[in-house]
This record gives structure tokens, C-alpha cells and sequence, in this order.
């Protein structure tokens, strides 16, 4: 639960999407097996955690829904996510004015690198000290605190890093 006063941001990146189609265009591949694995794992840590989103901003390509489903189905309770076209492909400023129109207490965004790690790095007052935080591989979960009012308070530099999660990547 987040604490009075405070907003909490969840910010991920797809699972690892299936290339196996050269034919599929990019927005609509899905998530290759180790990808459903990996949301899978990642649903799983969040529920533990308690890191339960109240409002979902999810890029409308398919394997970002796809990720959602497949965290949401290890969630106690998961809202209706907001499927947003200008996720796609969205930069860091543009998923931060998103972000800034929400109501939530505590919001998850799924979407897509490089806007992902570039808002992820300006956000956190301090990053993660882990190996794998600059490159934000796919699934890659950064959980941020702001001690903030409301989201259009948020500002980069002001959030503290609370947790930061890559799936084990496995065959």
C-alpha cells in the first residue's frame, strides 16, 4: 500500500517479444515463451511485494498487453489497464505527461525501450544498484516512490527507488 502523501510508480517493459515472423509487424508481435514466463515471474514478485497497481497505462502493441494479462492473472485484484496508442514508441517526456494525467495512488506503465530506461534514469533521484538498471532489459520493473500530492506534482530527480526487477531469463 502506498502511504498518504505519496504516489508510487511502476514502470515496465514488455516481456521478450517472438521474432519468429518476419512478416508480423512490429506492433503486433506477441510474447515469445520465455516472454510469458517472465511476465509470469514478474506478476508473481509484484503480488508478493504488495506493489498492487490501482490504474495500468499499457502501450496497445500487442506484447505489452500481452505482459499485462499475464501479470494481471497473478494479481489479487487487477484494474481495467488504459490501452494508449501514444505509449508506442513513446519518449520519456511524452510517457511522463501520461503519467502526470493520472488519478492512482499507485500506477503501473508497460511500454517500450528507449522511453522506458530514459524516464526510468531521470526519475530516481538515485538509481538502482543493480547491473542491468541502464540497459532495462525486457520486463524490467523499476518501482519509484514520489512523496508527492498528486502526479502533475512529479518532477525527474524527485523519486526514490524502492525495488528494481529483471526476470531470470530462462531457455
Amino acid at each position: 500500500m502506498t502511504p498518504e502523501g505519496h504516489r508510487r510508480l511502476i514502470l515496465t517493459r514488455h516481456a521478450k517479444s517472438d521474432w519468429s515472423d518476419d512478416n508480423l509487424p512490429d506492433h503486433d508481435r506477441p510474447l515469445n515463451a520465455r516472454g510469458r514466463q517472465a511476465a509470469a515471474e514478474l506478476g508473481q514478485w509484484l503480488a508478493s511485494r504488495d506493489y498492487l497497481p490501482d490504474e495500468v497505462l499499457c502501450s496497445d502493441a500487442a506484447r505489452t498487453r500481452e505482459t499485462w494479462e499475464t501479470v494481471a492473472a497473478a494479481l489479487p485484484s487487477a484494474p481495467v489497464p488504459r490501452l494508449l496508442p501514444d505509449l508506442y514508441e513513446a519518449g520519456s517526456d511524452a510517457v511522463l505527461a501520461l503519467i502526470r494525467a493520472t488519478r492512482g495512488r499507485t500506477v503501473l506503465v508497460i511500454g517500450h525501450n528507449p522511453g522506458l530506461a530514459d524516464l526510468a534514469a531521470r526519475l530516481v533521484a538515485e538509481p538502482p544498484h543493480h547491473a542491468d538498471f541502464a540497459r532495462y532489459p525486457t520486463a524490467a520493473t523499476l518501482v519509484v516512490d514520489f512523496q508527492v500530492e498528486a502526479w502533475e506534482d512529479a518532477a525527474p530527480g524527485q523519486g526514490s527507488a524502492m525495488d528494481f526487477f529483471v526476470p531470470s531469463e530462462r531457455g
